[in-house]
C-alpha cells in the first residue's frame, strides 16, 4: 500500500565517499518518482567525486576510483537532478539524517538551491524505529525472550546488556567472536583510524588527516610545510588523543604502524 499522493513523491538513495555531509561527496544517485496518477519515473546516475575513494566506503558500495573515473562530476548532473526533484516530496531510509543534508550540501557547492519551503519528507527509518523501538528492553525481549523489569537501573541494565550480547552471538553465527573484530564490526567507518573519532587515519604507512580540506595530507608533510595548520588543530575542539598525536608531530615524532590485533 502506497501513501496517498497529492503531488509526486521521489524515493531517493545516495551512495557517497563517507558519512559527513560537510566533507564527503555523492558517488551515486538513484531515485524513483511516484506520480499521483500511478506513473513512475526513474533516475540513476553515477558521479565522479573528484577525490580518492576511501577503502571503507568502497567496501560498502563497491564503487572504486576505477569504476567512477569516466563518470561526470556532480556539477554535470545537478541540473538534471534538480529538475527531477522539482515539485516533489521526498522519501528514503535515513533520508533526514544523511541523504538530504548531503544532497543539500552538494547542490550548494555548485550554486543550486533545493527548494524546501513546503518540502515534505517521509523517512522509513524514523517510522521503523518508532514502531519497533530499539531500546535495551526491546533487545532483551527479542534476543532472550525476557522482560526487563528493572529498566534504567544501572546494575539491571548491565546484566541485560550482557544477556543481549550473548543472545546476539548465539543467534548470528557470522558475527565476529573476538572483541577486536566486534569493535571493527560495530564501527566500520573507523577502519584504518588512528584515534577513536577517526580524525586521523593510516594511509600507505603514514598518518593522514581524515577531515576537511587537508583530508589525505600526512602529518609529516603538514609538520614540515604547514605547521600552522597543526597549531590550529591544537586550539580547536579535538580529543586529547588527537591533540597528543598532533603535538608529537610538531616535535618531529610520528606514530608507527601497529601489528594487527587478533
Amino acid at each position: 500500500m502506497l501513501p496517498e499522493l497529492q503531488r509526486p513523491l521521489v524515493v531517493l538513495d545516495l551512495e557517497s565517499t563517507g558519512l559527513n555531509p560537510r566533507y564527503d561527496r555523492i558517488v551515486e544517485v538513484a531515485a524513483l518518482k511516484l506520480h499521483p496518477d500511478g506513473r513512475r519515473e526513474r533516475f540513476h546516475r553515477r558521479v565522479n567525486p573528484q577525490r580518492p575513494m576511501p577503502p571503507a566506503a568502497a567496501s560498502v558500495h563497491g564503487l572504486t576510483d576505477a569504476v567512477l573515473a569516466k563518470e561526470p562530476p556532480f556539477v554535470s548532473v545537478a541540473g538534471e537532478l534538480i529538475g527531477f526533484l522539482r515539485g516533489a516530496d521526498l522519501a528514503g531510509f535515513g533520508i533526514a539524517q544523511f541523504d538530504l543534508p548531503l544532497l543539500r550540501a552538494e547542490f550548494a557547492r555548485v550554486g543550486v538551491t533545493l527548494a524546501e519551503t513546503d518540502l515534505r519528507v517521509v523517512d522509513a527509518k524514523v517510522i521503523y524505529h518508532r514502531k519497533e523501538p530499539r531500546t535495551l528492553a526491546a533487545a532483551l525481549r527479542f534476543y532472550c525472550n525476557e522482560e526487563h523489569a528493572d529498566a534504567h537501573s544501572a546494575e539491571a541494565d548491565v546484566r541485560a546488556t550482557l544477556s543481549v550480547i550473548e543472545g546476539q552471538l548465539a543467534r548470528y553465527p557470522d558475527l565476529p567472536r573476538s572483541v577486536s573484530e566486534l569493535d571493527r564490526y560495530c564501527q566500520p567507518d573507523r577502519e584504518g583510524a588512528v584515534d577513536r573519532e577517526g580524525r586521523l587515519k593510516w594511509s600507505a604507512g603514514e598518518v593522514v588527516v581524515n577531515f576537511g580540506q587537508k583530508s589525505g595530507v600526512s602529518l609529516r608533510e603538514l609538520a614540515e610545510r604547514e605547521p600552522k595548520y597543526l597549531q590550529w588543530m591544537l586550539n580547536r575542539d579535538f580529543s586529547p588523543e588527537v591533540k597528543a598525536i598532533v603535538r608529537d608531530a610538531l616535535n618531529g615524532k610520528f606514530p608507527e604502524p601497529r601489528a594487527p590485533e587478533v
